[in-house]
């Protein structure tokens, strides 16, 4: 159920780890296969871009998906993306591993998802977010949901907001005006 807007930003004050599920999330959930089974995943440049700026802000970012791709692996490095967990189908296990690893706790760390098999990563963490697009069930159990749909801007609106929240975005985006 969505948090009340105080304790929703009291929660997103406190984030430092923002971990994200790739298909539905980072892209918008379609698949596309050649026909020697190469992958393609169309990702959102702005989505991207707001990556780079949480990670400008001080947050750290992190990739959990059940499959396993080069592609996603390729695009993460790009970015700077350290945290890059594939092929793992129990994303609640996955996540407690990752805090571990990380040193981060689970109330430092909000997840993003768009399907059922996001629940346990979910509620794992601090603060679950579900794109406009998710499934019911995953809408229904959020902290969090988002205007935007998986892969069309959600992760950049996720960003935005964590780093207003934060008091880092006016000054992420005032580099921008003044150069």
């Amino acid at each position: 159920m969505p948090l009340a807007p105080g304790d929703l930003l009291k929660r997103q004050q406190g984030i430092r780890l923002l971990i994200l599920d790739v298909d539905g999330v980072l892209t918008d959930g379609s698949l596309f296969l050649g026909d020697a089974g190469e992958q393609y995943k169309a990702f959102s440049s702005r989505d991207g871009h707001g990556i780079r700026m949480a990670q400008d802000g001080g947050l750290e970012v992190a990739v959990l998906t059940g499959r396993n791709s080069e592609v996603v692996a390729h695009r993460m490095r790009d970015l700077g993306v350290r945290h890059i967990m594939q092929g793992r189908r129990d994303k609640g296990l996955a996540v407690e591993e990752l805090l571990k690893r990380s040193g981060f706790t689970a109330l430092e760390s909000a997840f993003a998802g768009d399907d059922v098999v996001d629940l346990p990563a979910m509620r794992r963490v601090g603060l679950g977010i579900a794109v406009a697009d998710a499934h019911p069930l995953v809408l229904e159990h959020a902290d969090w949901q988002t205007r935007a749909g998986g892969g069309h801007g959600a992760v950049r609106e996720i960003c935005e907001e964590l780093l207003g929240a934060q008091q880092q975005l006016e000054g992420i985006l005032r580099v921008y005006l003044e150069s």
